[in-house]
This record gives C-alpha cells, sequence and structure tokens, in this order.
C-alpha cells in the first residue's frame, strides 16, 4: 500500500476535503497548495500523477493530530471534531425521490377509467411461430472421428 493509497483512505474516512487537509498540514507549518495535492489523489496512470512522500505523509498525520485532539494547551475531543466535519457537508435531500420503474399489474391497467388499456396485453400479441417453409436438409458439420487419446493402435 502506498502512502498515496493511504492518504486517501483517510480523505475519505474523515471526509476532509482539499482545503481542510491544506489547514491541517498548515498546523504543523507545511505548506502545499490544492493542486499539488490533488496530483496526489489522481490515478496512477494520469500524466498528473505525483508520488506522495513520506514527509508529506508523515506531517499530515502530525497536523491530524493536532486537528482532532489539540494542543496540550487548548485540548479538543476528536469526536467533535468529526461530528463538525460531518455538519459541513450538506447533507443529500432525501425528501426528492427518485422516480423507479414499477411494472403496473393488468388489473389496475384495465381499471382506468381516463384510457383505453394499452395494447401489451396477451390478447395483443401473436404468437410467434418458427418458418418452417423453406426447411433445408440438415448438413453434418463434423465428421465422426475416433480419439485414440495419445495411442497409437489400430483397431
Amino acid at each position: 500500500m502506498t502512502n498515496n493509497d493511504i492518504l486517501k483512505k483517510l480523505r475519505v474516512a474523515l471526509m476532509l476535503r482539499d482545503d481542510q487537509i491544506v489547514e491541517i498540514l498548515e498546523l504543523v507549518d507545511f505548506r502545499i497548495s490544492k493542486s499539488e495535492l490533488g496530483a496526489f489523489f489522481r490515478a496512477e496512470d494520469h500524466e498528473n500523477y505525483m508520488e506522495c512522500g513520506d514527509q508529506v505523509l508523515r506531517n499530515f498525520l502530525n497536523g491530524l493530530v493536532i486537528h482532532l485532539r489539540g494542543t496540550k494547551e487548548n485540548p479538543k475531543n476528536p469526536n467533535d471534531v468529526l461530528a463538525k466535519h460531518k455538519a459541513e457537508i450538506p447533507a443529500k435531500d432525501s425528501t426528492k425521490e427518485r422516480p423507479e420503474f414499477k411494472a403496473k399489474s393488468k388489473d389496475e391497467e384495465r381499471s382506468r377509467g381516463d384510457q383505453a388499456p394499452s395494447k401489451s396485453g396477451t390478447a395483443a400479441k401473436k404468437p410467434f411461430k418458427k418458418n418452417n417453409s423453406k426447411s433445408a436438409p440438415k448438413i453434418q458439420i463434423v465428421e465422426k472421428v475416433k480419439f485414440n487419446f495419445g495411442k497409437n493402435k489400430k483397431s
């Protein structure tokens, strides 16, 4: 597991944005831009991918300790800090339901008074019949072969 993978997993697990990671790194006087930070999170085959060095990860972890726990003079509760991060993330609007496909029963479709039943019923469908009027004789594609399983015996 590379330093980039560790940084990515911490970012997801702690729900951190790029600007928050930059602030955490500044707690330990380590300056890095958002674009440099974004290069760590890119795919390995991307042209702007950059390997995360040990120094960057070490400073991030030290800054994360200060960010979550605080200093000796000003201690913090890590759960409060994480709850604050959660509150900053905009919640998804769960009241708006996604339209999902639900098949209507045939009884519902027949009982609609405003419209005629659709032609998707069983009476509207014609049974499938195979066209056998031009049946060609069967041609044997594979010849009959006797397998000797690697033995050179005459039978």
